[in-house]
């Protein structure tokens, strides 16, 4: 019953990845664990030089973001604060027959004929039944004869009768019912069983800390990363000296027990995320501070943040600060072969605390699907943990405090009933007490004029392993070139942007059985392994060396001939042949202006 979909490009990937060591299973030789990747040599440089990148474009590139590297395990109290505890799960349907579990929204619909068996029955009259009618879809196109096998295997399986293979096959099928479904789903995608009614599934992978395993001594894997960024606010702001407008970027492990992981790296259970929370003053610190908060407009400037930036702006900002470093490792947003789409989330879809939140997509061969996350989430996150932890987490801001002293009092007054007036419609829209609204207004306001809140914050959320495959996806490209002996032949390039590229340079010395190629053709690889990931390589044709090159991503090649030891005249010695990946074109440069050459390439 089971329909795989094909994807032949996504086929192409997974077997490459494992063929040149970019991405393996985990722990494969004893069957594999779903949901878990290993990365290999190719794969480990690709991940590293990725985080690199997104370290690089939050933290050296800018003053006002500082990291953070927090544990894997805090205390579960966070978890209960962040509503990850009682909140954080997904809807699971199991089939009625296998116990298959699928998320209920990974169900699209389907039709056929459905068949309904009440039991089976040996040729002796012993009986295989179940307490409930088995229920199977049969696909349009399908016969019903598999059908009927599968419930024959099904009965003599769940009711642990010893049966030979040829017993199974003439169990007769009791009260086989039939009738047409259309666009239903209520079926297993796979095995076509009908699935039982959606439950809550929490995603959170739990441990024990200590030698007892009670409930006092629960513990959980973070799923993400962010809430540690979030209860060590105070201690960054304190020891940093950063002042709001500033962000807190963490790159970590993160685990969820997925209910399907799927499409290979994409949903997996154990992965690497790479978030930014990027705190700003509320707009109503910046209606006193500044008198007016700018407000989103198309074709506003977002090149350099201003002081009077609201959190519509921010995060419009930060969309397109997202936005050019993707394009910056070469991933396309514009143009005939562009890769990444936006969802704006729409009110319905929102969580109950953002105002906004953007997906940025990625065309991955099995789908659009998301890559990043843009979230504006107000001042939920650390007013939560205020709460729950009693600690204080709101911030002193002197200017704030000093504008208000200038305020009189009717200009607060007005300032405090705008503020009521605003939080009292946001209350009506989400069906929540006006008159409570209005009271958490009021006290907001009075700590506002003291200068004290706490900050709003715009989380762009990525995922690095998600990256990883979009970028390999966007690389992968296939073209028909002729072989040493004049042959068509198809091969493999990988694409990828050189500052992303797990290696940097290609050294290849014309002939391995030739001394003085060999010795310069090492001279010249230790010259440059010090500055960028390089890999030698004597063995085989030349042309066959570049291929394989070409298929890990490699953007140059770097060929010491015969004219570099000075065999065919002084003009040439110790000048390589510089191959060019992507259109094979070759150039010959100085040895002593090789570095200078790649570095602005690959870096």
């Amino acid at each position: 019953m089971s329909q795989p979909k094909e994807i032949p490009l996504m086929e192409k990937i997974v077997s490459l990845c494992k063929r040149r060591g970019f991405i393996f299973q985990s722990s494969e030789i004893y069957g594999g664990i779903n949901g878990f990747w290993d990365y290999g040599p190719l794969g480990a440089e690709l991940k590293r030089n990725l985080r690199d990148t997104w370290w690089r474009a939050m933290t050296r590139d800018r003053e006002d973001i500082v990291g953070l590297d927090a544990t894997i395990i805090m205390h579960p109290a966070i978890w209960k604060a962040s509503g990850h505890v009682d909140t954080f799960a997904d809807m699971m349907r199991e089939c009625s027959y296998t116990n298959k579990r699928v998320r209920a929204d990974h169900v699209a619909p389907q039709s056929g004929v459905e068949f309904s068996f009440f039991g089976a029955e040996a040729d002796d009259g012993t009986k295989c039944e179940f307490a409930i009618p088995l229920v199977i879809l049969c696909r349009k196109g399908e016969h019903p004869d598999s059908v009927r096998k599968i419930a024959r295997e099904c009965y003599a399986t769940i009711t642990r009768a010893k049966l030979s293979s040829q017993e199974v096959k003439n169990l007769r099928l009791l009260g086989e019912q039939t009738q047409p479904v259309e666009s239903s789903v209520d079926y297993h995608p796979e095995t076509g069983g009908k699935l039982r009614e959606a439950v809550p599934f929490n995603l959170m992978l739990m441990t024990y800390l200590g030698a007892t395993a009670t409930d006092d001594d629960k513990a959980y894997l973070r799923p993400e990363t962010a809430q540690a960024i979030f209860v060590q606010f105070k201690n960054v702001v304190d020891s940093s000296r950063q002042k709001v407008p500033f962000g807190i970027c963490q790159i970590g492990k993160a685990f969820r027990n997925e209910v399907t992981p799927r499409n290979f790296t994409f949903r997996s259970r154990e992965f690497e995320q790479m978030e930014l929370e990027y705190f700003i003053a509320p707009d109503e610190a910046i209606r006193i501070l500044h008198g007016s908060v700018e407000q989103w407009s198309e074709g506003a400037d977002l090149s350099a943040p201003q002081p009077n930036w609201g959190w519509e702006m921010w995060h419009r900002y930060w969309v397109a600060q997202r936005t050019a470093y993707y394009e910056g490792i070469g991933l396309k947003a514009d143009g005939e072969d562009k890769n990444l789409d936006y969802h704006w989330q729409t009110p319905d879809e929102l969580a109950h605390y953002s105002r906004a939140c953007v997906d940025i997509l990625f065309k991955f061969p099995f789908g659009t699907d998301e890559l990043e996350g843009i979230a504006a989430r107000g001042d939920f996150d650390l007013s939560q943990h205020q709460k729950h932890s009693g600690k204080s987490l709101e911030v002193f801001d002197e200017e704030l405090r000093a504008a208000a002293n200038k305020m009189d009092e009717a200009a607060k007054a007005a300032s405090a009933a705008q503020v009521a007036d605003e939080w009292a419609a946001r209350a009506a829209k989400n069906n929540k007490p006006e008159d409570e609204a209005r009271a958490a207004a009021k006290e907001f306001c009075e700590k506002l004029f003291k200068g004290l809140y706490i900050p709003h914050v715009i989380e762009p959320s990525a995922g690095l392993d998600r990256l990883a495959l979009a970028i390999i996806a966007a690389a992968y490209h296939e073209e028909d070139k002729l072989d040493v002996n004049g042959k068509p032949e198809r091969r493999t390039v990988l694409r990828f942007h050189p500052r992303i590229a797990p290696v940097k340079a290609g050294v290849f010395p014309l002939l391995k059985n030739k001394p003085d190629l060999v010795a310069k053709a090492r001279d010249v690889y230790d010259q440059l392994k010090r500055h960028m990931n390089c890999f030698y390589d004597e063995t085989g044709a030349i042309g066959r060396r570049y291929a394989r090159q070409d298929e890990a991503g490699t953007p140059f090649g770097i060929t010491i001939d015969f004219d570099t030891i000075g065999e065919n005249g002084p003009d040439l010695k110790d000048t390589v042949t510089l191959r060019h990946r992507d259109d094979a074109r070759q150039e010959r440069v100085k040895i002593g202006d090789l570095l200078a050459r790649l570095l602005p390439e690959v870096s």
